[in-house]
């Protein structure tokens, strides 16, 4: 069996049109080193976002942070680029899942009873619904320390707030401590996530809702209405009391003092008659006349002013029936 050569194959005029063909031998290495000029181009070339930094790894091993903007790191897997949001503030929802904010923001209508249901310290039942906010203070440690990060922020702040609801009453956690239920909660993650390193700030805890269960409910506002209505006749009991006892120790002191004057009135006018009356005795006895007829007059100087009607008679006069006028209507005056 015979075998042809391309050559043969092709004829004479085919050897024509392959010699005029380009060498495209000379053409595959420029080829592929512009192929691999752009691909490590674009391997090391990356971009920082404006509220992130980018952390550098080489070889696993931490080098570098970068700031927001373009850079160049060594391509082909030997530097690596992690992007980390450390201006942006997280939030994290406990019982309870926004599905679209908004104006109207619309929740999920799951019941997440596992996270949300709490018993007090007095051995009550709350559905308990807050949520932590957090930022990045330290993306180095973030990386190399935590695993999940946000895992790990949601198992603490169940286990510190369950903490918290436990040490305190039903009504103190309803009311009374809210705020400093919130404080705490922060304070215990916060030292918590330190311990860790981190790299996590807490920005703020804030109970969101806090109600017994449906199942619960109106038992619940029973008892609760008869302490507020408890509440409300001991406050009464108080007002009351607060007004009456501050006015009987006013009028007590009132009598005390208007008592303690009139003694004191008393015994300064005895003590001031005592000394007038030594006084007018030793007076009569240097000049008995003269004393006799002073003191005469001062009586009657204190007697005239309250007598009515006055009638001078002389003292030799038989009849005074005749001046009285015992006809008037009225009678003698």
């Amino acid at each position: 069996m015979n075998f042809n050569t391309p050559g043969e194959l092709l004829g004479e005029s085919g050897k024509e049109k392959l010699q005029q063909l380009p060498d495209i031998r000379k053409y595959i290495f420029p080829a592929i080193g512009g192929v691999l000029f752009l691909l490590f181009i674009f391997s090391g070339v990356y971009s920082v976002g404006p509220d992130e930094v980018g952390v550098i790894r080489r070889f696993g091993k931490f080098v570098r942070i970068t700031d927001p903007g373009l850079h160049f790191k060594i391509p082909l897997g030997v530097e690596k680029l992690d992007n980390v949001k450390v201006r942006y503030v997280f939030k994290e929802e406990f019982g309870f899942k926004t599905i679209k904010p908004g104006i109207k923001t619309q929740f999920s209508s799951r019941d997440y009873f596992d996270e949300s249901l709490m018993l007090t310290g007095d051995l009550n039942v709350l559905v308990v619904e807050w949520i932590v906010q957090f930022k990045i203070k330290d993306p180095v440690k973030l990386l190399f320390n935590v695993r999940n990060p946000k895992e790990t922020i949601r198992s603490i702040s169940e286990a510190v707030m369950r903490q918290i609801v436990g040490n305190a009453t039903v009504s103190e956690v309803l009311t009374t401590r809210r705020v400093e239920t919130n404080q705490e909660v922060q304070d215990k993650l916060q030292e918590i996530l330190d311990s860790y390193e981190s790299g996590i700030q807490i920005v703020t805890v804030k109970l969101q809702d806090v109600n017994p269960p449906d199942e619960v409910k109106p038992s619940f506002n029973e008892v609760n209405g008869a302490k507020q209505e408890k509440e409300k006749m001991i406050n009464q009991a108080w007002e009351a009391y607060n007004k009456a006892i501050p006015t009987a120790k006013g009028d007590a002191q009132k009598t005390i003092s208007e008592s303690e004057g009139y003694a004191l009135k008393r015994v300064n006018t005895a003590k001031g008659d005592a000394s007038r009356f030594i006084d007018t005795w030793e007076a009569y006895k240097e000049a008995k006349e003269v004393t006799r007829k002073r003191l005469y007059l001062e009586a009657m100087n204190e007697i005239l002013p309250k007598v009515g009607q006055k009638y001078i008679i002389d003292s030799s006069a038989n009849n005074i029936l005749p001046l009285l006028k015992l006809n008037k209507e009225g009678g003698v005056r």
